[in-house]
């Protein structure tokens, strides 16, 4: 598997973990009634699987987002790819343009 992926999936994973034990502290403590309202309902597994779910999907998205902005230059001091210039075009010479006037009815 190339670097990069790896690199984005142990982020990914790391980040997954973070949520899993957020939402595990919401529940045991028992924030505004979330541990007791999951332990009451019918559907509180479910209602805990989604919000462990989402949680983990927002947490790994901004683990892997931190990983990527704090990179540093390679070790061996490579500095990657040939950087490309930007060649922008000759801006245009304005030319007169003439306006014929309409009569007003």
């Amino acid at each position: 598997m190339p670097r990069l992926v790896v690199f984005l999936a142990r982020h990914a994973a790391i980040g997954f973990a973070v949520a899993v034990v957020f939402v595990g502290a919401l529940v045991a403590i028992d924030v505004h009634g979330l541990g007791t309202l999951l332990q009451s309902s019918a559907d509180g597994v479910l209602a805990l699987a989604i919000l462990t779910f989402a949680t983990g999907l927002t947490f790994a998205s901004a683990q892997m987002g931190f990983a990527v902005m704090l990179m540093t230059e390679r070790q061996d001091g490579g500095r990657g790819g040939r950087r490309a210039t930007l060649r922008l075009p000759a801006r245009p010479a304005l030319q007169p343009v003439r306006v014929v006037a309409r009569r007003s009815r």
